[in-house]
């Protein structure tokens, strides 16, 4: 068992936060007796957001500690208002030495008339210095063009101070009304086991080079087990008292056999993992304390236990979302649906071309197949049209065919405009240059999508990189995601499943959305359409 440090042993180093962010945050220094409800009132802002800026911070935290807080919340403070050391003084009427009252001018009037008005239909922001159109879209998730739409003085740049629309209210309530709030009760106590196939025996006489540079596997689950852990600490720190037992799963299941026959599985209150299919099942036939299965597996659709919770969507899901996203969007323009001859893509193809076409506003399906392998350029400009909207599908995953129609695709006249989209971003895509997906707009469902530049990103890769040496990996993130979720839902002192009623959440790059009873099992159906902007970026476009 020595060598099991192998699995947990990286680096520390310190991380300064960057610039960027400090424009955006500031530090603020905690008073003696300050609890964070108080700071947050003082700062005219819900706890709730408080806390999300600082998940590991008490509700009563200890003098001087020091927090970070939106630079736009702390603008309403004048100066005298806040002490030297970072500190928020005390309530007092705003007035100079000579106790005068601060005088408003009629432009200053004028300007907080204006927010007020604005505020009651749209969601605002005032530009500050360092703020771009890349930072704003990706900070708030809409276009530039969206943006340019609702403020058209936009289109000459953007000024200093100026007061610009995000998005009218109601498409940001629409989507809060439906969230999960994350509520944790005072004093909760949650024992919680992870399942996972470390092979600690098996790789105890290697080395680390050994053990990391062979298998895939041991970094995968070291990874996702380091992302457990950063979640457990964030939790503990909030006041949850967490107790998790880890269990070698080995590589066979005659080891998770032997756990359930001496182990009391279901004194706890969530168990997170196995890691394979065949162990989840057996597992739920034997316990019934709730299995959360942490990744995507082909064989999840035959889970039939209520017990078992699916954390990843069954991919048949992506195309009803994508299917969903054209009827509501695409009101009229040319659709065309290209499949690689097969029999599968075949049947696809027939089943969405029948599915669009019963929607009222769409006329236009066409589907093309390719020949010999791949897609001509003739077969594109045969039915494309110009001047007008033009959406290809590509319901086809075969590597030649999907390169040899995104080059057809990136040569088209000026006249002809396209923008390309497929249920699934798969391997095939990945080998495709970026330049050329962000050229036709490139558009696919997703079960992961992370704004780098947001706060709950960037404190989830500063702490993990922190404790570890090394950037979260896909797979580290998906431990915290994972974890912390459920973990925070148990938080609220309900039961895991009942928590399921109250609402969709977003962690790092994951939606988990379980409200649909349809399913014996619980099954999450978060999904983002994802779309590529010239720049390269990606924004979520649902």
């Amino acid at each position: 068992m020595k060598h099991l440090k192998f699995f947990i042993f990286l680096c520390i180093l310190t991380f300064t936060v960057s610039c960027g962010q400090q424009k955006k945050y500031i530090q603020y220094k905690v008073k003696k007796g300050e609890t964070i409800t108080e700071i947050a009132k003082k700062l005219d802002m819900s706890a709730r957001d408080l806390y999300r800026l600082n998940p590991d911070v008490d509700k009563e935290p200890k003098e001087n500690t020091v927090i970070i807080i939106p630079n736009k919340k702390i603008k309403t403070l004048k100066g005298g208002d806040v002490n030297k050391d970072g500190s928020i003084k005390k309530d007092k009427t705003n007035s100079d030495t000579n106790g005068k009252t601060d005088v408003i001018t009629d432009k200053e009037r004028q300007r907080n008339e204006l927010i007020e008005e604005l505020e009651k239909e749209y969601k605002i922001h005032e530009v500050k210095k360092g703020d771009t159109f890349y930072s704003l879209t990706r900070f708030y998730d809409v276009s530039r063009e969206d943006l340019i739409a609702l403020n058209p003085e936009l289109s000459e740049g953007l000024k200093l101070q100026q007061i610009i629309k995000i998005k009218k209210l109601e498409e940001i309530f629409d989507e809060e009304e439906y969230l999960y709030e994350d509520e944790i009760e005072e004093g909760i106590s949650i024992k919680a086991a992870l399942l996972l196939p470390f092979r600690a025996k098996e790789l105890d006489s290697l080395t680390r080079t050994q053990i990391f540079g062979s298998s895939k596997l041991a970094n995968i689950v070291t990874e996702f087990y380091l992302g457990v852990q950063i979640a457990v600490d964030s939790l503990r720190k909030q006041g949850v008292n967490i107790r998790l037992d880890v269990y070698d799963t080995d590589s066979n299941s005659t080891k998770i056999k032997s756990i359930v026959a001496e182990k009391d599985l279901d004194d706890n209150d969530v168990i997170i993992g196995p890691l394979y299919s065949e162990e989840a099942e057996f597992l739920a036939e034997k316990i019934k304390t709730p299995i959360v299965f942490p990744f995507y597996s082909k064989k999840q659709s035959r889970f039939t236990s209520k017990r078992i919770v699916k954390t990843a969507p069954n991919k048949e899901l992506f195309r009803g979302k994508l299917l969903e996203y054209i009827k509501e969007n695409f009101h009229d323009g040319n659709i065309i649906l290209v499949g690689d001859g097969k029999a599968a893509s075949n049947l696809n193809s027939r089943q969405i071309q029948k599915e669009l076409e019963t929607h009222d506003s769409i006329n236009s399906v066409t589907v093309i197949r390719s020949q010999k392998g791949y897609i001509k350029r003739e077969k594109f400009t045969d039915v494309l049209k110009p001047n007008m909207r033009n959406l290809v599908v590509l319901t086809t995953d075969d590597n030649v065919i999907v390169a040899s129609a995104i080059n057809s695709l990136i040569s088209l006249p000026e006249d002809v405009t396209v923008r390309v989209f497929t249920f699934d971003k798969v391997s095939a895509f990945n080998k495709i240059d970026n330049f050329k997906l962000a050229k036709i707009g490139f558009t696919y469902v997703s079960d992961e999508f992370v704004r780098e530049d947001s706060f709950k990103s960037k404190n989830f890769n500063n702490r993990y990189l922190q404790q570890n040496g090394v950037l979260p990996s896909y797979y580290a993130t998906r431990g915290f995601d994972v974890a912390y979720d459920v973990l925070v839902r148990l938080a609220s002192g309900k039961r895991l499943k009942s928590t399921f009623d109250d609402g969709y959440s977003y962690r790092v790059e994951s939606k988990f959305d379980y409200t649909n009873k349809m399913f014996k099992t619980s099954e999450n159906k978060g999904l983002f359409i994802v779309k590529y902007n010239p720049d390269l970026t990606l924004t979520r476009i649902d």
